[in-house]
Parts: C-alpha cells; sequence; structure tokens
C-alpha cells in the first residue's frame, strides 16, 4: 500500500541515479576507446564492465579514488563500493586515502576520510548508516571474503528480519574492482567473488589492475613501455635471447 509506495520513493532518493542508454553508453566508449588509441567495440551485450589496464607502480589507486570523485562531481553518483582480493591491499588503500586527504581536500573540497570507510563485518549498522541511509557520498571498501559466501554475516537476515545485502542491491552501487584476476578465478566457471558482485547488480564496474586475465571493455591501458616513456616509473629490464646468427 502507501507504505511501500513511500519506501521505493525512499529507496529512490538514495540510490544512485540511472545512467544514459546503452546505444549513447557504447557510443561514449567507442569515443573514449579511439582517444586512447584502443580498439573500438561493436557491442556492450548488456555488459557494464570496463577495464582500465595499468602498469603496477603508476598510482593506480590514485587513479580510481580520483575517477569516483570526478563521478560525484560531474555526475552526482554517490554510492561506491571499491571490492579488494586481500587484507594487505585492503590496508593499502586505507593508506593511499589517508596520504591523499589533504590533495583531495585541496582538488574537490572534499574530506575522503568522512566519506569513505572499510568495511567490517562486526559492525554492519555503519553500511546500513553511511552506505544506503545516507544521500552524500559514500565509499565503503569491502574484502571479497566479507561477502562471497551465503553465510557472510552481510548475506544473513538480521534481528529485525532485514538483509544487508538486499537493501545494497537497491541503492545500484558503483563498483571499483582493485585487482580483478584476483577475484575471478582460474577456471571457466565463475568464482563465488564474481557471482557475488555481479548479484549486487552494480550500475557499472570499473576494473583497474596491471595484468587482467578479462579485458572487458577497456578504457584506457598505459603498458610498461608507456609508462616508462612518460617517466612513470625507473626503468625496465630487457631481456633478449641471442641467438647465433
Amino acid at each position: 500500500g502507501a507504505g511501500n509506495a513511500l519506501e521505493a520513493s525512499d529507496a529512490d532518493g538514495r540510490k544512485n541515479r540511472e545512467i544514459c542508454s546503452e546505444e549513447q553508453l557504447l557510443r561514449n566508449l567507442q569515443q573514449v576507446q579511439k582517444e586512447n588509441r584502443l580498439f573500438p567495440d561493436d557491442t556492450l551485450d548488456g555488459d557494464l564492465n570496463f577495464t582500465v589496464e595499468m602498469e603496477t607502480g603508476t598510482g593506480k589507486t590514485y587513479v580510481y579514488l580520483r575517477t569516483l570523485l570526478e563521478l560525484n562531481q560531474e555526475y552526482g553518483f554517490t554510492k561506491f563500493i571499491i571490492a579488494v582480493p586481500s587484507i594487505a591491499i585492503r590496508k593499502g588503500v586505507e593508506k593511499s586515502m589517508e596520504q591523499l586527504r589533504d590533495h583531495f581536500l585541496a582538488l574537490y573540497g572534499l574530506d575522503l576520510q568522512k566519506h569513505s570507510f572499510i568495511y567490517d563485518s562486526t559492525n554492519p549498522q555503519r553500511i546500513q548508516a553511511e552506505l544506503v541511509e545516507s544521500q552524500e557520498l559514500c565509499i565503503c571498501v569491502m574484502n571479497i571474503q566479507a561477502f562471497n559466501k551465503d553465510t557472510n554475516k552481510i548475506r544473513t537476515e538480521d534481528e529485525s528480519g532485514k538483509i544487508l545485502w538486499k537493501e545494497i542491491q537497491a541503492i545500484r552501487p558503483i563498483v571499483i574492482m582493485d585487482e580483478p584476476q584476483k577475484m575471478e578465478g582460474e577456471s571457466k566457471k565463475k568464482s563465488k567473488s564474481l557471482q557475488a558482485l555481479e548479484e549486487l547488480h552494480p550500475l557499472f564496474t570499473l576494473r583497474y589492475s596491471a595484468t587482467h586475465r578479462q579485458l572487458h571493455h577497456p578504457v584506457y591501458k598505459l603498458d610498461s613501455y608507456e609508462a616508462y616513456r612518460q617517466h612513470l616509473v625507473k626503468e625496465i629490464q630487457v631481456k633478449t635471447v641471442h641467438g647465433i646468427i
């Protein structure tokens, strides 16, 4: 009844706004691919995964943090999940956020510490309050192990009968995958982690890595030679095999 209608409009106020049609998105993608000298895709096929390939040590974390701040300022998107494959990478992201706090404050007038948090399964309420309920920008960094099993706290009913996972699905988060190849698994069969991320029905997914196993709609590629040419890395070791002439 009226209660349900109210809840639906409430959810609308909280979730990420819709993006343009798939035809327009494909045209935009092709434009970016041409600008970045990549082969343009013929079709999206409903796959809203986009790949950024960056050599290790060239500031990948900086690039995706700044990308989501740009997405927030330019288009008003507010719900972001950064999915990481390990505690070590999660700690690295946390450290980057602390170090870049003043820099982003100067650039965007936004305090990253106030708009981001690391998901802790002992405190699921924080996701509810900050990622789901809040209408402000929110960046939640989550370790894949926290949500890739049916038994994870985030996916089970709480005492009030709510399932946090369903609440997150409703807000259509933008997902950033840090090192997706470590979450996809080796086999043809989709890994539990990848299934879990797809179940979130993200608005779209941005994948950042130096070594992608699957290239979904590449939008940018900074390979080792280009990184060296731009003085972003110190040197490249070139191993040559001298044959007998």
